[in-house]
């Protein structure tokens, strides 16, 4: 809808990352110390490859090629991080809604629904989405190495403990 924008868009972007106020922030010790640290939760949680889990659903893929399962697991980083990123980051400069001090989901929010009627609709259902499958792929992770550990006998009672303590982890 704004693709007129984008190159004022990457403009910005390029221009804001080599401004004095940058370099200042990039030198300040507190600044270098929020950005790995914010930098590196966003890069591992922006998809599973960060934390090193992803491997398990990998190897638990049924091919007949194991070979062919390598882009499988490259195509959900680049598009987790190159592309869901990327386009969230330029809606937000786009829309001009990185500058109204909201962070975040509601940033992201606020950035949709003044692009598309209802985006704030779709980023909700994004998320809840993004949330639901994340649950669904740990409960994977963790029975498996359920399985490892205790034998096919215990999968039946982590499933049953995963059941018990999904809500009260969404309560907290």
């Amino acid at each position: 809808m704004n693709i007129s924008e984008l190159p004022a868009a990457f403009a910005l972007i390029i221009k804001s990352a080599f401004t004095t106020r940058a370099a200042e922030g990039g030198f300040a010790g507190a600044a270098v110390w929020a950005a790995i640290r914010f930098g590196v939760a966003r890069g591992v949680f922006s998809n599973e490859a960060g934390l090193g889990s992803a491997p398990i659903a990998h190897a638990a893929a049924k091919t007949n090629n194991p070979v062919a399962q390598g882009p499988v697991a490259m195509l959900g980083t680049f598009i987790d991080t190159l592309i869901v990123c990327s386009i969230t980051c330029l809606a937000m400069v786009v829309t001009g809604e990185w500058i109204s001090g909201a962070t975040g989901a509601e940033l992201t929010s606020r950035a949709f629904a003044s692009a598309i009627p209802g985006g704030n609709y779709l980023v909700a259902i994004s998320l809840t989405v993004f949330a639901f499958t994340t649950i669904l792929g740990w409960s994977v992770y963790g029975e498996k190495c359920i399985q490892y550990l205790f034998g096919v006998k215990a999968i039946i009672p982590f499933r049953i403990v995963w059941i018990l303590v999904v809500p009260i982890g969404a309560a907290g």
